[in-house]
């Protein structure tokens, strides 16, 4: 495990896996934006430049002075059910083109991974390419909802004055009402992943998008996360005070947008999922587009939530006191006792076949992040997964519902 900047991994052919330094600044920057963005670079001095993170939070591998590949590791967290899980985030992942195909990224998730661990992480969330972070223990789970286009707007703001509404650029004093906006936003939600408080700077900063706000007497009624004007603009993360705030939100981006055409990524559920109804297309979902979501210890995370299943038990009226819960990644299982008032502490044992004879569940392993996590729930889960399934289906049904999911990333998935 890397544990200061003069910790150094040796890698093959001379190649060295460690900690970002100073000096590292603008071969990152330079690498970064080569093989991704240009504001890739503006993002990583962000992170390795704030308090909260540093370049603790970055690796890089280098070959002699020159940094030919490099990771950052962003501390999250992901809410359940009044739940909140220590997560973190891989993110500014580069590889020299001539430096691919020998290992590097996965050194720098192995190294990412550690970090996360000694930092209390219990799941690992990101966006990522098609199927290869499934190589590095990531499973899709959660699904990133569509961008829809409008096809109306809502009556025009009135011209700016007393008690009118404005839409202008977030500032940083506004960090409070935004994430009181969004908190509100989030909670009717089952799994959740806010902004972090070093995340709402960046995106102050953030070139690739812009923070706006709604502001009525001196106050923020509205608040959304847009691209820059120019081909078609995209409105992501509205939160609003009242349906009134989220119509004139939209109203007032649409002017932005000019004629050039405007998505919204639709929140369902929300004050702005329900106010925009009437003004946007609402379109099958095309294609399968979803975050992906790490599991490194089953048991841990399991723990975790055991205040949750507890919950869901007793909400549906189930005793099961003096019987455990077993549940059976085939290689592995897991018995949670159930106790009379709460549940007891996961024991781990070996390899269980035929979970159903213990009155269990089995669940392959690269489908348990969807299970804990996903809109498909147990039941939906057995349909399309025969290696998904359980003897006391009612049980299973209950612990493991279908459940919505709001994700706020540092990177629109768009």
């Amino acid at each position: 495990m890397i544990k200061n900047d003069a910790a150094v991994v040796p890698l093959a052919d001379g190649l060295v896996l460690r900690q970002a330094r100073p000096a590292d600044l603008d071969q990152i920057g330079a690498l970064l934006s080569a093989r991704g963005e240009p504001d890739d670079a503006v993002d990583h001095r962000l992170v390795v430049t704030d308090p909260d993170a540093g370049l603790s939070a970055c690796a890089v591998v280098a070959d002699g002075d020159r940094v030919v590949s490099t990771a950052t590791l962003l501390d999250e967290e992901v809410c359940i059910g009044g739940v909140r899980l220590p997560a973190g985030q891989v993110e500014l992942v580069a590889t020299e083109a001539e430096y691919e195909g020998r290992g590097l990224v996965r050194a720098l998730m192995h190294w990412a991974h550690e970090r996360s661990a000694a930092r209390g992480h219990v799941v690992q969330a990101m966006i990522g390419i098609p199927y290869f972070y499934r190589l590095f223990g990531y499973e899709y789970a959660v699904d990133i909802p569509q961008a829809l286009n409008v096809n109306a707007l809502p009556p025009p703001l009135p011209q700016p004055g007393d008690g009118n509404a404005t839409l202008r650029a977030a500032r940083p004093s506004d960090i409070p009402a935004m994430a009181a906006l969004q908190a509100s936003a989030q909670g009717g939600i089952d799994v959740t992943m806010p902004h972090s408080a070093a995340c709402w700077r960046w995106l102050l900063d953030h070139e690739s998008s812009n923070l706006v706000v709604l502001e009525q007497a001196g106050t923020v009624i509205a608040t959304a996360r847009t691209t820059p004007p120019g081909e078609e603009m995209l409105l992501a993360e509205a939160a609003a005070r009242d349906e009134s705030a989220a119509r004139e939100l939209l109203s007032a981006v649409g002017a932005l947008a000019a004629g050039e055409g405007l998505q919204v990524v639709h929140r369902a559920g929300t004050v702005t999922g329900n106010a925009w109804q009437e003004f946007i297309d609402h379109e099958p979902r095309r294609s399968a587009e979803q975050y992906y979501i790490r599991i490194p210890d089953v048991a841990v995370l399991l723990d975790r939530l055991r205040p949750l299943f507890w919950q869901r038990l007793t909400a549906a009226g189930i005793d099961r006191t003096g019987r455990d819960i077993v549940i059976s990644t085939f290689g592995a299982h897991h018995r949670i006792p159930v106790l009379a008032d709460g549940l007891g502490e996961v024991v781990t044992g070996g390899a269980m076949q035929s979970p159903g004879v213990a009155g269990g569940a089995g669940v392959a392993p690269d489908h348990l992040a969807p299970l804990l996590f996903g809109p498909h729930g147990f039941e939906g889960l057995t349909r399309i997964r025969p290696d998904v399934y359980a003897a006391d289906e009612d049980l299973f049904r209950t612990l493991f519902p279908r459940l919505t999911a709001d994700v706020l990333s540092y990177y629109l998935p768009y």
